[in-house]
């Protein structure tokens, strides 16, 4: 984000000294993207950033990716993946489930209940949408407070943990990517400012407002990070705890976007999917549905058309509401549809009709989509609804396999010529 913030104590020039009450001098650390080349943000720290007492193998959640082969839609039903009262042991890192994965981005699900360990990714930045439940998100830059509703996106390499606060337990879908993730080019200035036709704008976006202090020696820290094989892990341990930053300014940081400001973009006429995306990263999107006032031409058809994503995989998550143009599919809060590239889609059947007349829809999904093909994670495998694929036609596989394919007749135009 070009958006300038400040927190707690920075000198009045950058790179000058900058002391402590007793005159020993912070240590200045540069958080900054793309080699110096991007946005950056510049933190004090009492301790020294950069050192490590200890270094060993951590593995991180299985990543393991299965090639979406035959080729087909796919319902994933999440909340099966944490049963009974087990997710009160999960944590919001290391209790990820991968959902679905590309070289780009990695979708996980988790149900949390514990505080997570002190975590890093160093492969990309993370958006994670909160589907119920709240959380502190301590980070090195300051306190996330984190509802249902709110994305939470931590800039690469930031070092944070999620700490489940009430009796409900945690729910969110953990988007990683391989790179960053910013707002829409399209919304934005020359210069970084989100524009007056943006469907949100620098005063919803809520950063750390105040430095966080911990004390502490022989800390852990699991780094997520890039490997020759892929995605792999190790565990620090640093002489002193990493939240010792005492103030930073800049561009870049932690932030929380409640989906309740995302204002929706509306027509008179059925609107394409690109008006209700939140934010971006390499080859791929992201999107958020909200309630809203539906399509207001006499005859409009409000429930989308039916589409062929010939560039992108299509991931929907449902979160709340009323989704109608799935209704019928056995879709439902917490499912998760995949519709790949090369499968064309819409409506499940009667919805069109009873879509007729409506004036407005009460639903919130979120929507990534990929511009790589999706393969299927450990956890997309173990909960897969296996007749979704069916669900338009309402036969299952094999129900056509006694009958006789049409031979094509070849057209003769006048003249004689085909």
């Amino acid at each position: 984000m070009a958006y300038y913030r400040r927190s707690g104590e920075v000198p009045p020039k950058r790179h000058t000294q900058h002391r402590a009450p007793d005159g020993s001098l912070y240590r200045e650390e540069l958080m900054g993207e793309e080699g110096f080349s991007s946005d950056s943000s510049l933190l004090y720290h009492r301790g020294l950033p950069s050192a490590v007492v200890d270094a060993t193998p951590w593995d991180p959640p299985d990543a393991t990716l299965t090639e979406n082969r035959p080729l087909l839609p796919r319902h994933l039903r999440l909340p099966a993946l944490f049963s009974g009262q087990e997710w009160k042991s999960h944590d919001a890192v290391t209790g990820r489930r991968l959902v679905l994965g590309n070289a780009d981005v990695r979708i996980s699900y988790a149900v949390a209940g514990e505080a997570s360990p002190l975590y890093r990714n160093a492969v990309g930045d993370e958006c994670v949408y909160v589907e119920s439940g709240s959380a502190s998100v301590e980070t090195v830059f300051g306190v996330l407070q984190a509802r249902q509703g709110h994305f939470v996106v931590i800039p690469r390499a930031t070092t944070h943990r999620w700490v489940p606060t009430g009796d409900e337990p945690l729910r969110v879908y953990a988007i990683e990517a391989s790179g960053h993730v910013a707002p829409p080019k399209r919304y934005l200035s020359r210069y970084g400012q989100l524009l007056e036709h943006a469907p949100y704008c620098e005063r919803d976006l809520h950063a750390p407002a105040d430095p966080l202090l911990v004390e502490g020696t022989d800390v852990e820290v699991l780094v997520k990070h890039r490997g020759a094989r892929g995605v792999t892990g190790t565990r620090y341990v640093v002489p002193t705890h990493p939240f010792d930053v005492v103030g930073w300014d800049g561009c870049l940081y932690p932030f929380v976007f409640d989906v309740a400001d995302f204002e929706p973009i509306t027509g008179r006429v059925h609107q394409p999917p690109p008006v209700h995306q939140v934010f971006e990263g390499p080859s791929f999107v992201i999107c958020a549905f909200v309630p809203r006032k539906v399509d207001y031409h006499p005859l409009a058809v409000p429930v989308p058309y039916y589409h062929s994503n010939v560039d992108s995989d299509e991931v929907m998550f449902y979160c709340g509401g009323d989704y109608e143009a799935r209704r019928g599919s056995g879709i439902a809060q917490g499912s998760v549809s995949l519709h790949p590239g090369g499968h064309s889609h819409g409506p499940q059947p009667g919805a069109v009709e009873r879509s007729l007349g409506a004036e407005r829809f009460d639903e919130l999904a979120g929507m990534v989509d990929t511009f790589r093909p999706l393969e299927l994670g450990e956890g997309g495998l173990a909960c897969e609804d296996p007749s979704y694929a069916w669900s338009w036609s309402g036969r299952g596989p094999g129900a056509g396999a006694g009958c006789v394919s049409t031979p094509v007749r070849s057209l003769t135009r006048p003249g004689g010529r085909t």
